[in-house]
């Protein structure tokens, strides 16, 4: 029996079946592992350009709000080291007023005629007083502290204490008269308030605070 026998046989079409199945079959794997992987590559998976993006947000939320930390720290510390400078020596310069005061006191103890006779040794020392205490004022003054003008202004409590009142119809009530003792701010702050008498009597003023009475706010 030849070959083309043997091909054309009886068997032959099985053959033929199981070799078209078996390719099919092979076919349907192969369609079936391209449906797998197929699917896997469908599963959504994190987008790393929105990752990034997500990140890029929420660091530039941290530098924002870190950048607003920073400059209101900057502006607190800027403010911190401004009072040093201005009120670091208000203890010191609050003594060096008192000092003051005794100068112009000795001055002050001197009546005019006694100085207008007085010989070169006494004007010389009371010169030399004077010359003393503007040296003091003028020294302070450079470090903030100035001395308030409170005679003829209306009395104010925060800059001020009534020590006494003085009966005169012809003025504004709480008009300051007299000055016992001055007043010095340093900085925006009172340093030591003026110590004045207040006149009574006259015309209420609107806006003046009586002495003794405390200034009332609208809540």
């Amino acid at each position: 029996m030849t070959d083309e026998t043997k091909k054309t046989g009886p068997d032959a079409g099985k053959h033929e079946t199981a070799a078209e199945n078996a390719a099919e079959a092979v076919a349907s794997g192969q369609q079936d592992q391209e449906t797998v992987e197929g699917g896997e590559s469908r599963i959504a998976e994190p987008d790393p350009i929105e990752a990034i993006r997500a990140e890029n947000t929420d660091l530039r939320d941290r530098f924002l709000r870190m950048a607003a930390e920073m400059e209101n720290l900057r502006r607190r510390t800027e403010r911190d080291v401004k009072d040093a400078k201005s009120y670091s020596v208000a203890a010191f310069a609050r003594d060096m007023l008192a000092v003051s005061d005794n100068l112009r006191r000795a001055i002050d103890a001197v009546p005019a005629e006694i100085r207008a006779a007085a010989d070169q040794s006494l004007t010389s020392l009371l010169e030399g007083v004077e010359m003393t205490e503007r040296s003091m004022l003028s020294a302070l003054e450079r470090h903030g502290v100035k001395k308030m003008d409170a005679e003829g202004q209306k009395f104010d409590p925060n800059f001020h204490q009534a020590m006494f009142e003085i009966p005169n119809p012809e003025v504004p009530n709480n008009t300051i008269l007299q000055v016992v003792q001055a007043g010095y701010t340093i900085g925006e702050r009172v340093l030591r308030p003026a110590m004045v008498g207040v006149s009574k009597g006259g015309p209420k003023v609107e806006g003046t605070t009586a002495p003794g009475e405390s200034e009332t706010t609208n809540g």
